[in-house]
């Protein structure tokens, strides 16, 4: 299992009229997330598209428990529990500065070869650097 955190302020451009997050910002959180937590393992999303592959989203789930507000520093926590194949499952559990769960989430994606544009497994490096954290 491999498990990040990555935080991020609520700005104000990011809220509605009742002061909330608006709730299309929650993708984009976990989007922020996901990349930072790609990069975090040495490779990055810009580096598997050089490589030929891209990784589109393919599902998306979000559970709204409370509301977050803004200015609140969020810690956005980022688990992959199963070993990547041809798809990488990201869960998300985002939490304000008081710890208080806010929101809990769900992206699958799946690697595509970018000439063929099939699918298709990760790249031998990204496997190579994952695999650590599933033995």
């Amino acid at each position: 299992m491999y498990v990040f955190e990555h935080q991020l302020r609520v700005r104000y451009a990011e809220t509605d009229q009742m002061g909330y997050v608006y709730y299309g910002n929650y993708a984009a959180y976990y989007e922020v997330a996901r990349t930072e937590m790609l990069r975090n393992t040495g490779i990055s999303y810009r580096a598997l598209e050089e490589m030929g592959v891209m990784l589109p989203v393919i599902e998306l789930q979000s559970k709204f428990i409370q509301a977050a507000t803004y200015d609140e520093l969020l810690t956005i926590k980022t688990t992959i529990r199963e070993e990547p194949n041809i798809r990488i499952k990201f869960e998300y559990e985002i939490f304000n500065e008081a710890a208080v769960l806010l929101n809990t989430g769900m992206t699958q994606l799946v690697f595509v070869d970018m000439q063929k544009n099939r699918p298709c497994r990760p790249p031998q490096i990204f496997q190579d650097k994952m695999r650590p954290y599933f033995e």
